[in-house]
């Protein structure tokens, strides 16, 4: 799959299944989601590994780079009913600065493009839901720890 780049200065590089994709990936999830996973269960470093493994064999990644700065990471699939839109982790020195919400933006033209809804979810207490709200997203269900949401097309 493309995402093309968002002018006038962020790209988006599909990571290979590779090694060094996976550690760079890895640490994109870390430094954006360790605090919200400490909170629940603290840090295993071989679990968090393993889960962000099997993530990454699923799912295109891609590498968000903004001018010559790599910002952090994003999947976006296309299946047959809808958009996954997921692994969306900023460095933190990247967050709230509207880069979040120009990439989400970026994201969802595309799937309105296609006529077609955006899924994802997060973790309950993850204050990444404000921004999903602000773009049209809206709980469709839920599990023990994560919110399920869904953006019609526009």
């Amino acid at each position: 799959m493309h995402l093309p780049d968002l002018p006038p200065d962020v790209r988006f590089h599909v990571l290979p299944k590779d090694e060094q994709a996976l550690r760079y990936s890895f640490e994109a999830k870390r430094a954006a989601m360790g605090p919200y996973i400490v909170r629940r269960w603290g840090w295993d470093e071989a679990l968090q590994r393993r889960l962000h493994g099997e993530r990454f064999g699923e799912k295109p990644f891609f590498k968000v780079v903004q001018g010559d700065r790599a910002i952090g990471t994003v999947s976006v699939m296309p299946l047959v009913d809808h958009v996954r839109f997921g692994e969306f982790y900023l460095f933190p020195e990247f967050q709230r600065q509207g880069l979040g919400s120009r990439v989400l933006r970026h994201c969802l033209m595309l799937a309105d493009a296609e006529n077609m809804p955006v899924r994802l979810e997060y973790l309950k207490w993850n204050p990444v839901g404000s921004l999903y709200r602000r773009h049209g997203f809206v709980v469709t269900g839920e599990t023990d720890i994560h919110w399920l949401m869904e953006r019609p097309p526009t």
